[in-house]
């Protein structure tokens, strides 16, 4: 004997498509209008020199003309750019063998708390810009993506491809490094002035 079980609801043929839940992408000409200067801004201070800066942001929109289509949240447009960008620079770097890795280790790198006892030198922007061309380029590039560039320490991981702890590690280290260099600067162009009586 057999049985025949009916179930008095009509179940569709096929499983209707979950609506995408995204903005429509920026045309390319925007993409470019809106972070052209900020992705060269962010290539000079890598590599501190013009033509490669202007090659490696031209090698970022030719992989956005590429790829971009496949990005599904167009809210990750420069996050993208700007992962695209950092990836280029450190391919470029390995082959010129320039760039230096370093790894998070808590005992030499501590913690992300800032001393606010020490008060940081004030300087200009050219004084800065020579300050900053001193660290390393493993603690410059994420100092310039979050005070510059307004990343969030997330958007600096997934550019960087680090762990946002490393993140956060390297920032505090790159301040640390950064205000030294700047204390240096100060006091040897203080030393450098002449006293009045001469």
């Amino acid at each position: 004997m057999q049985l025949a079980l009916h179930f008095p609801i009509d179940l569709p043929l096929a499983r209707p498509k979950a609506a995408r839940v995204f903005s429509a992408t920026p045309s390319f000409e925007q993409i470019v209008d809106a972070h052209y200067q900020g992705l060269y801004r962010f290539a000079l201070s890598m590599c501190h020199r013009d033509a490669t800066a202007q090659d490696l942001v031209q090698q970022t929109f030719f992989q956005w003309a590429r790829k971009g289509h496949t990005l599904r949240d167009a809210a990750k447009v420069k996050t993208w750019l700007f992962t695209t960008l950092y990836r280029e620079w450190l391919s470029q770097a390995r082959r010129e063998k320039r760039h230096e890795e370093i790894e998070f280790e808590p005992d030499l790198h501590g913690s992300v708390q800032e001393d606010d006892s020490v008060e940081a030198p004030r300087v200009d922007s050219a004084t800065l810009q020579r300050a900053l061309a001193e660290l390393p380029a493993s603690y410059r590039t994420p100092l310039v993506l979050f005070y510059l560039k307004e990343l969030s320490y997330k958007e600096i991981a997934e550019t960087l491809g680090v762990p946002i702890g490393t993140v956060m590690s390297r920032l505090s280290r790159a301040k640390d490094i950064l205000r030294s260099i700047l204390q240096k600067i100060e006091e040897t162009s203080s030393s450098n002035i002449l006293p009045a009586e001469f």
